[in-house]
């Protein structure tokens, strides 16, 4: 397969929770000595780039930060393009809060003009509660992903699409997802790595997130069956991945 970029999830394909998948690191070191290009995306808008990169490299994954592209960086961009140097009330961790500080943006509680919903390590009423009360005025809603569950290295934990239903709930109003399976996400990726759709596959593990973001931004695409989709799934889907693989490890770039 000559691809020159790959769009890489992380979660199912390279890693799961704190295990590297097997053969990862060499899938990577193949990328590598090929001098192919690649980002690895993740919807998870806890951790900076750096934190991930670090995280990863405590269990034995080297990946510089650069290689890899967040949902609440894509959502950064978002808020910059659409109003620059606006004002946002964020309910988020670093994750989030650096990027929108990084493009200029201010976080407040006085009169914002979005509210942006994240994730974070606890969920605060209070906030939620300001976030509601926001929104009814008139503050658009932006979410960083429509994931409504993660896993923690203890248990499912709520995710952002979950927290975003109960306020949708209570306001009436839908949040605007910026991240995968949204196509945004995906041309900001092939934006930040310069590359381009028709010369590039997205590689993930849920046909419902990476491989509909793949398929609707004109990528060929990757379907590995280490993370949540199974073989016996993919028929029930009106659109198919173009090759699927058991793991990464069975890719030769």
């Amino acid at each position: 397969m000559e691809y020159k970029n790959y769009l890489i999830d992380m979660d199912g394909v390279l890693v799961r929770g704190t295990d590297i998948v097997p053969g990862a690191n060499q899938f990577l070191e193949r990328l590598r000595q090929a001098d192919i290009n690649y980002l690895i995306l993740t919807n998870n808008p806890i951790y900076t780039p750096a934190d991930l990169s670090h995280r990863l490299r405590a269990i034995g994954m080297e990946v510089p930060e650069g290689k890899i592209f967040t949902s609440a960086m894509a959502t950064a961009q978002f808020l910059n393009r659409q109003r620059p140097h606006g004002k946002a009330f964020v309910i988020g961790e670093s994750g989030l809060t650096s990027p929108i500080h990084y493009v200029g943006y201010i976080i407040t509680d006085l009169q914002p003009d979005y509210v942006v919903l994240g994730e974070t390590y606890a969920y605060n009423l209070d906030l939620v509660t300001k976030a509601i009360r926001f929104i009814a005025d008139g503050a658009h809603f932006i979410a960083t992903n429509p994931d409504v569950s993660g896993l923690s290295e203890t248990g499912i934990v709520p995710a952002c699409g979950a927290m975003a239903a109960l306020i949708e709930k209570t306001t009436g109003v839908s949040p605007f997802f910026v991240g995968k399976p949204n196509p945004l996400m995906m041309r900001m990726a092939l934006n930040y790595i310069d590359a381009h759709s028709e010369q590039t596959v997205m590689v993930g593990d849920r046909m419902d997130t990476d491989i509909i973001a793949g398929v609707t931004s004109g990528m060929d695409t990757i379907l590995v069956l280490t993370g949540v989709t199974q073989r016996a799934d993919i028929p029930n889907y009106p659109y198919q991945p173009t090759h699927v693989f058991e793991s990464v490890d069975d890719i030769t770039p």
